[in-house]
């Protein structure tokens, strides 16, 4: 990955993080998602920082609180089957 690509992509995971609202962070997210071919550690990371991205979404939009943390969990999920070798669908069912 190039260095401009690398910085495009921390430049988005930063708009990512500070995202307000439910709805803002799919939308953020979606902007990073890598592909479903995509390098499995590459998808895993994706995963991982998405969950930690919907877990801080949960504590500020409290009028989707619950829906925030079910986002969290699944996408902590789908990282961690990919790093436990069970990555099944490969994350293309967003």
């Amino acid at each position: 990955m190039s260095k401009a690509k690398r910085a495009s992509d921390e430049g988005l995971w930063r708009a990512a993080r500070a995202v307000t609202s439910l709805k803002y962070a799919h939308e953020a997210l979606v902007r990073v998602m890598p592909a479903p071919d995509a390098d499995p550690a590459v998808r895993r990371t994706f995963f991982l920082r998405s969950a930690d991205v919907y877990a801080r979404v949960a504590e500020i939009d409290r009028g989707h609180h619950h829906e925030a943390l079910y986002w969290a969990k699944r996408e902590r999920e789908k990282g961690e089957a990919i790093d436990a070798g069970r990555a099944g669908d490969r994350g293309a069912d967003r």
